[in-house]
């Protein structure tokens, strides 16, 4: 009777310490790059959202820095765009370039007219970084000109100063009720600038935002009715391909670490697999002489190196996720806004892609494994024995 692979490999003791702190921390930069590239994901996305939703209901022509090219606000067929699968909520809004007044300062700013309580009239919020060049401050009554035939005056209180987690381009906007900017355009009530669809979290990837771009604006198309305006869909990719193509690079740059790290933890642990089996040379022997197949011996051993690579895979999991816990509460690690579009190093736990990450890193390194194991052919029962 042969004996079972795994009370075998229960007496043994696999040895190689650096090989486990190898792959703990193969495993700790892993999870890391994962939770970062899914920060930086969903951080990104939902700035953008903020700035001009997901997906923008629009004239053939629109200009949003002018008082010329507003449309309807509630087409006809509105509730069937509600209706589509991912679509989470959407908003009339309207657009306006002006001057911001303050003290002897003055700067140009994109407004942004939002639905509003009316208790809210002629209050404004106004970015971080316009508050620090003008050295603006919240209850201030900033002054803004909007010019067009004729210049107008509005004067605005300092509701809030934001700190946009995306700053996509060098416009400033700042965020007013809607019905003061419909006041300053001379528009009707029903008239806006731009209809603005923000879509579900799991909807925002490049794929879908596409598809979803396409449906809304095939209903926009082809369900208008005769007096309805025509109004076109575009997606935010569409308007900031280059934070997308970004995005991208930062998940081409990921799975790259994640095959150097694999490759990393599977040349130590076949070192240490070599170091263990040279070590049991007899005991491969005796195995051998008691009628155990090469097959048999293999999984002992592989065994032992996968119960290596698990502890290495926990304590990485726990130290990375130690890691995200203390830098998503903390922003501890700060960046420069400019070049990343945040302020801080975002990170999101993804406990689908971490177990997929750590479920094929386990595969791969469990697959390199059994290139050490070819070596159990070559032992000889008399020779390891008569060796012991």
């Amino acid at each position: 009777m042969q004996p079972a692979p795994g009370f075998i490999a229960s007496g043994l003791r696999f040895q190689g310490k650096a090989a486990t702190v190898s792959t703990a921390v193969s495993f700790i930069v892993m999870i890391i790059a994962v939770c970062v590239s899914s920060g930086f994901r969903k951080e990104i996305r939902i700035g953008l959202a903020s700035v001009m939703g997901d997906i923008q209901l629009t004239g053939e022509q629109p200009d949003y820095y002018s008082d010329k090219a507003p449309v309807s606000g509630s087409p006809s067929y509105l509730p069937l765009i509600g209706a589509v699968e991912g679509v989470e909520r959407m908003a009339p809004v309207i657009y306006r370039a002006g001057i911001v007044k303050w003290g002897d300062g003055i700067q140009g700013v994109l407004f942004k007219g939002i639905s509003a309580p009316d208790s809210l009239s002629s209050t404004a919020v106004i970015p971080r970084r316009l508050a620090d060049m003008l050295a603006i401050e919240e209850g201030d009554r900033i002054t803004a000109y909007f010019v067009s035939e004729k210049v107008k005056a509005r004067r605005f209180t300092v509701q809030g100063i934001e700190n946009p987690m995306v700053e996509a381009d060098d416009r400033l906007v700042v965020t007013v009720p809607i019905s003061d900017l419909r006041r300053v355009n001379g528009w009707e009530e029903n008239e806006v600038s731009a209809i603005e669809i923000t879509l579900n979290d799991r909807f925002r990837t490049r794929d879908m935002m596409l598809l979803k771009e396409g449906e809304i604006g095939s209903i926009a198309c082809l369900s208008a009715k005769t007096e309805d305006p025509v109004l076109v869909a575009s997606s935010s990719i569409r308007k900031y391909p280059q934070v997308y193509d970004w995005l991208q690079l930062i998940d081409t740059n990921v799975l790259v670490l994640i095959l150097l790290m694999t490759l990393v933890a599977g040349v130590n642990m076949i070192s240490s697999l070599l170091i263990l089996l040279l070590r049991h040379i007899s005991t491969i022997g005796t195995l051998k002489a008691m009628g155990m197949t090469d097959r048999g011996i293999s999984s002992v051993f592989l065994r032992v190196s996968s119960r290596c690579v698990l502890k290495g895979m926990a304590i990485g999991n726990a130290a990375a996720l130690m890691f995200c816990l203390i830098q998503g509460s903390t922003h501890l690690i700060r960046l420069n806004p400019v070049n990343y579009f945040v302020s801080f190093v975002p990170v999101s736990v993804n406990l689908p892609a971490i177990l997929l990450a750590d479920m094929a890193v386990w595969l791969v390194i469990m697959a390199l494994l059994t290139l050490p194991c070819l070596f159990i052919s070559r032992v000889d029962p008399a020779e390891s024995i008569r060796m012991r």
